[in-house]
């Protein structure tokens, strides 16, 4: 089912499309939050039309003072029992179709309808790689297109088969070969890319060389330093069904828990995220392990903890999980790769460690010391307040839209 509806129109005389395979409100997740700081940026110049998909037995609340138009695209159910997602990705495999590029798959008769008899649009924002293809319907309507990759999909496949066993390897080996094909085919089409991080830009790069690529870093609004009592728990963020971040709880709960849990037996090890329900069966029975679900303070429940941990051992883009805890004032230890991206520096405002002796050894040095964390969770805010709010990415955009907004 496709629903349009229609706000009062702006003042504004350019005009801007934005499209987002999910709704940026209500901004819960790194994903959401990418988005909501380009649609705002939007609509401090452009009257923004938008087309956003949407699951079913989901609402979405998009504030109607951001967009003009917004076409609402109901995406098909598609059953979570193991026996069906077993049916659904073998059938994509023998397609050679990435999951998401699948999944948002299938609307361009509906974008079109919906584009038709608009007057051209100085610019359209198109987020994730997933609905890359939709330029064919978008590019023909805009003076200029933008796509916004929050990860490289044909490096998180690779990556992801890296860490995984069979068949799940075999299946990301296909998979990356066959996002690498669609990026070469799509990215060049578009007039810039944003890349989350000058490593993912790279990357890009490499994929296509004639591409124009820039660096937009993910970002949270500015928000004030919380003051919350300090409580023995270090804490997990993120949407838990997400495959890196499955990965990494359950590489933590085997390999690094049991010795946290040994040595600082009172300590609790919060988890904090949508979908908790994909990481139970890691998690099941090893004590001290607290599942939360989705909270509207992720930075409060952060700011609450001694320590926040990032074992990521897979993935693309950059963990808005470490900015959150930054803006916490909270101190992190991360895997170098769930860093990569970041102004991380070793020692100075985050702790990097890549084995379980290492890794829980950081835990110990910070729980040890109140002063170190202290020292560490201070210089990941002050990086933060730097770096990582919309408003210091948003200068960014301005150099690089100069023409289309002034």
């Amino acid at each position: 089912m496709i629903r349009v509806g229609q706000a009062a129109s702006l003042p504004h005389t350019r005009r801007a499309l934005f499209v987002a395979p999910e709704s940026p409100y209500p901004m819960v997740g790194g994903g959401a939050f990418r988005a909501a700081s380009l649609l705002e940026y939007l609509a401090r110049f452009f009257t923004v039309d938008a087309v956003v998909f949407r699951p079913p037995d989901t609402s979405i609340a998009f504030p109607s003072c951001r967009i003009d138009r917004l076409l609402t695209i109901e995406l098909p159910r598609h059953s979570k029992h193991q026996a069906m997602r077993v049916l659904r990705n073998g059938q994509r495999l023998l397609l050679r179709r990435p999951p998401l590029i699948d999944r948002f798959s299938g609307f361009g008769a509906e974008i079109a309808a919906f584009l038709k008899d608009r007057p051209p649009y100085d610019l359209a924002v198109v987020e994730h790689f997933w609905c890359a293809p939709y330029w064919e319907q978008i590019g023909p309507m805009c003076r200029r297109t933008i796509l916004d990759l929050h990860n490289v999909e044909s490096a998180w496949h690779l990556g992801c088969g890296k860490v995984a066993g069979w068949p799940h390897s075999l299946a990301h080996g296909i998979f990356h070969r066959a996002a690498l094909e669609l990026e070469r085919q799509w990215l060049p089409r578009y007039s810039l890319l944003l890349a989350t991080s000058a490593e993912d830009a790279q990357r890009v790069a490499d994929i296509a060389p004639k591409a124009r690529v820039a660096v937009y870093p993910n970002t949270i609004p500015l928000v004030d330093l919380p003051t919350r009592d300090k409580q023995d728990m270090i804490v997990f963020s993120g949407t838990l069904e997400y495959e890196p971040n499955r990965t990494a709880v359950r590489y933590f709960t085997g390999e690094i828990w049991p010795a946290l849990r040994q040595r600082w037996p009172n300590l609790k090890w919060r988890l904090v995220g949508r979908e908790p329900e994909a990481i139970r069966k890691y998690v099941r029975g090893s004590p001290g392990i607290e599942c939360t679900g989705p909270v509207e303070d992720a930075i409060g429940h952060l700011a609450a903890a001694k320590v926040a941990v990032v074992p990521i051992l897979s993935g693309s883009g950059t963990r808005l999980k470490i900015i959150e805890a930054w803006a916490a004032g909270t101190a992190v230890v991360s895997t170098s790769l769930g860093a990569e991206g970041l102004p991380a520096r070793d020692g100075e405002n985050i702790l990097l460690a890549d084995d379980p002796s290492s890794f829980s050894g950081a835990v110990s040095r910070l729980l040890e010391s109140p002063a170190e964390r202290e020292r560490i969770g201070r210089a990941g805010r002050d990086r933060y307040e730097r770096e990582f709010t919309w408003e210091s990415a948003w200068g960014m955009l301005d150099r690089e839209l100069e023409p289309s907004i002034r």
